[in-house]
């Protein structure tokens, strides 16, 4: 009679939000040490990118030695697609692999799973793993780590008991505009705190659209390098930003928020 082989559980596990920025932040100072000791524990991964995994897992071996070398990790990517559509709908495709996925956690493997900066599956890829592991009675282990979103809201002033986060904002300049008019009406009408993110490139771009697009009471906080040396937030109405002329860094990855 075959024995039944006990299932691992799929951790998710949080990164400093360091990623892409000039320095680092030292790795205890963002992670619990409990969380740190449980990523070391860990030989099974699911990442958006491999080479940065091991970058990561580099990390936690310089403070809690790895279960295994890092050349011996086994390290799986996200499809491709779910960098450019998301995974969070169950018929894209990122949803129908992600069986495959957590296969070695069905073998008795704890599997981790990463994003680039923060916690997985917010504000990043990694849902369909998530519901792949609960349809096939894997135990989901959220661990403590950095949230940007959070942490920017926090910092904000605005409404912390509404809100809501929309993802990036559209490129193309008209309907940007329009999507941040809707925004802030929602804002002003609900009194729900709107959050969204850019490519950093786009920061200063996006800056002068709300500028450009936003009523004059309006709130606007802009949040970067949160958990570093450099973090800050600045919260102000638009009217009071406008005579500023701002620069902001498109290096940096931010967060905006806007409100009453």
């Amino acid at each position: 009679m075959n024995q039944q082989t006990t299932k691992g559980r799929l951790f998710l596990v949080p990164t400093p939000l360091d990623f892409g920025c000039a320095t680092e932040a030292p790795l205890t100072d963002v992670l619990p040490l409990h969380t740190v000791q449980a990523a070391a524990r860990i030989t099974h991964w699911v990442c958006e990118n491999a080479k940065s995994c091991r970058a990561f897992l580099k990390r936690v071996d310089a403070v809690a030695p790895l279960a295994v070398p890092l050349q011996q990790q086994n390290i799986a990517e996200l499809p491709r697609d779910a960098h450019k559509k998301g995974d969070h709908n169950p018929q894209t495709a990122a949803g129908s692999d992600s069986g495959s996925l957590i296969a070695a956690a069905l073998q008795g493997h704890d599997v981790g799973l990463v994003s680039e900066a923060g916690m997985p599956a917010i504000a990043d890829p990694g849902s369909s793993v998530v519901r792949a592991a609960h349809d096939a009675g894997i135990d989901v282990v959220p661990l403590v780590g950095p949230t940007s979103l959070l942490l920017a809201l926090a910092a904000s002033g605005l409404n912390g008991q509404n809100f809501a986060f929309v993802g990036y904002v559209p490129s193309d300049a008209s309907d940007r505009s329009a999507r941040l008019r809707e925004l802030e009406q929602l804002a002003l009408r609900q009194g729900q705190t709107q959050i969204f993110i850019e490519t950093p490139y786009r920061n200063q771009a996006l800056l002068g659209a709300l500028l450009q697009t936003l009523q004059p009471n309006t709130r606007l906080s802009i949040s970067s390098g949160l958990t570093l040396e450099s973090a800050n937030t600045q919260s102000r109405l638009v009217k009071q930003w406008k005579p500023l002329n701002t620069s902001l860094d498109n290096r940096t990855p931010m967060v905006f928020a806007i409100g009453r």
